[in-house]
């Protein structure tokens, strides 16, 4: 009779996969990170090594589309990457005051762009956590080749269920990533981590209640990128819900849309561009930063 024996690796493997992927919608959220190799999110980091993986906000610099045929597509990509980077140093302008001591978390880290940006600006200690373990790889050689690996690290870790101690952060963000999980559950793990007196920020696109259900378009973004959209009402119920009180919200459509306007226009479009500039110009979709204390 053959015995059949578990190879333990795998089995430790399995399981952590299962701590971490808490449902099947989740294994497609990852498996859709792991294999994106979009050029959109990729050729624009190379830039300058910061891998944002968001869009920008900001005046457009036209000129770009203008000039030699031969360096038209770096005069592009230069541009929406110096946007993205804007929108990113808007979002860790907002932390509030940070010490080189103290802990920071980027929730749904991606390629770490953002988190690179607020150990540089403020030299605090980063952790980012990612549900894809390709994108955590990645992130995990940039703080490497940048010489920062003591300072900022990465995590495969779900950002509802994060196992670092209570208290344990001054600052946390998101940076378009709060439509991949129920914002019950996620602003009450976010409470539980923060200190009193801590700083939430987000960066988020989100339907507008008062133009009624998700518009048309906004069905389009979703089913691109495997998520759910929640309203605006929802943010500010659930964080007031879990002692995350907003200071700050700024209504950042208006300046998300030049943005847009570019990408359609370059190489990088990827097809989803005309969903997002009909939903932000039809008043269905708006881009907003929530900055909230934990009191």
């Amino acid at each position: 009779m053959t015995v059949s024996r578990k190879d333990p690796a795998r089995v430790t493997t399995t399981n952590a996969h299962n701590s971490v992927l808490g449902s099947q919608y989740q294994r497609s959220v990852a498996d859709y990170w792991n294999a994106e190799r979009n050029p959109v999110n990729l050729r624009l980091g190379e830039v300058d090594g910061l891998y944002h993986h968001h869009y920008g906000i900001g005046h457009v610099d036209w000129s770009v589309l203008e000039g030699p045929e031969e360096s038209r597509e770096q005069r592009v990509v230069g541009e929406l990457h110096r946007l993205e980077t804007q929108q990113a140093e808007t979002l860790v302008g907002h932390l509030g005051k940070l010490e080189p001591g103290d802990r920071v978390m980027d929730a749904g880290s991606g390629r770490g762009g953002s988190s690179f940006l607020a150990n540089l600006r403020h030299g605090c200690q980063v952790d980012g956590v990612s549900i894809s373990e390709s994108q955590v790889a990645f992130a995990n050689e940039q703080a490497r080749l940048r010489g920062v690996a003591d300072q900022v690290r990465f995590h495969f870790r779900n950002m509802l269920d994060t196992r670092f101690e209570t208290g344990a952060f001054q600052a946390i963000w998101n940076n378009e990533s709060t439509m991949y999980v129920e914002l019950s559950l996620l602003f009450a793990e976010h409470s539980r981590l923060l200190r009193r007196g801590g700083r939430y920020v987000c960066i988020t696109g989100c339907y507008n209640d008062a133009y009624g259900l998700p518009s048309r378009a906004i069905s389009q973004i979703n089913a691109h990128y495997i998520c759910d959209i929640h309203s605006r009402s929802t943010y500010f119920r659930e964080l007031v819900a879990n002692r995350l009180v907003p200071c700050s919200v700024i209504d950042m459509t208006a300046a998300t849309i030049p943005y847009w306007e570019l990408r359609a226009k370059s190489h990088l479009a990827t097809g989803i561009e005309e969903a997002f500039l009909e939903a932000y110009k039809n008043g269905s979709f708006q881009y907003l930063l929530i900055a909230a204390d934990r009191v």
